[in-house]
């Protein structure tokens, strides 16, 4: 099987163009890809297929094997890995993609011919804890949810961008957070029934943030396209920021823009690693 490593931001995936259809045990699959000692190392994996809806369709599994609505970074890697690959005509600059968290576009960038960045229409954010799901009364927002794991006190912020995410804020370097104690306990909490992903935000002015993320299903990732929209909504929501902000993460940085109304646009990078043949 040929398979494409590509990254947005060291948010790696392993990428498939299955031209033989649906056949196979992906949940598996993922697991077995994404194991960085024995397998080739990524995020999760992501498959480039045709749809009747759009030019093309993405299924996403994290590293876990469980499948996921959206992914950001993933999203721009797919629409560059399907051009390349000719899934996708390659002189389009305006590319659809079909997900479950519904239909994404994105305004694609070129140098010297090649995709190296797209700017992604994300869709509006929904505040409304049912969307998540959590299990918290009342049809929102929710902000500074108090919630306390692993003997850390917590203030959440609810956001849905197609997939969950409960973020917290922080004073200080969020890189001085025990995310990797604590993320794992607010992904498996039962408020949450379909789990979440986890951010822990430092706010550095009204036009730049910081966080880092513990991804549902992955763990700590170097980025999550889908974890900046939301934390980009949450923190306008909030009045922290203004309507567009640099948020860096431990990748690189993410522009991501949000006027309170509509859509979150997210721009960033898409960069191919190598290709390879999986012996399966």
């Amino acid at each position: 099987m040929r398979v494409t490593k590509m990254h947005g931001l060291g948010n790696d995936y392993v990428y498939i163009w299955p031209h033989d259809g649906e056949a196979r045990d992906w949940h598996d699959l993922a697991r077995r890809v994404s194991d960085r000692h024995f397998g080739i190392g990524s995020d999760g994996l992501i498959l480039a297929l045709p749809s009747q809806v759009a030019d093309m369709r993405m299924r996403m599994f994290n590293a876990d094997g469980s499948e996921a609505e959206m992914c950001g970074n993933g999203i721009r890697c797919v629409v560059k890995f399907a051009i390349e690959e000719g899934l996708v005509p390659a002189a389009k600059d305006e590319v659809t993609v079909e997900t479950l968290a519904g239909i994404k576009t994105l305004q694609l960038s070129r140098e010297h011919g090649v995709v190296v960045a797209a700017r992604v229409d994300m869709g509006p954010p929904n505040f409304d804890p049912a969307s998540l799901p959590a299990t918290v009364e009342g049809p929102g927002p929710v902000i500074d949810l108090p919630l306390t794991v692993g003997g850390v006190d917590l203030k959440l912020t609810l956001v849905s961008v197609g997939n969950p995410h409960a973020i917290h804020y922080v004073a200080d370097d969020p890189d001085l957070f025990p995310l990797e104690r604590i993320g794992p306990l607010v992904e498996n909490h039962p408020m949450f029934p379909r789990r979440t992903n986890f951010q822990v935000v430092q706010v550095l002015d009204r036009g730049h943030v910081k966080h880092r993320v513990w991804e549902r299903g992955s763990g700590i990732t170097l980025a999550s396209g889908t974890s900046a929209s939301a934390v980009a909504a949450a923190s306008r929501l909030r009045g922290f920021t203004g309507d567009r902000i640099v948020d860096s993460l431990p990748g690189g940085d993410l522009v991501l823009e949000w006027d309170g109304h509509g859509s979150i646009f997210m721009t960033g990078p898409a960069t191919r690693v190598f290709d390879a043949d999986w012996q399966d």
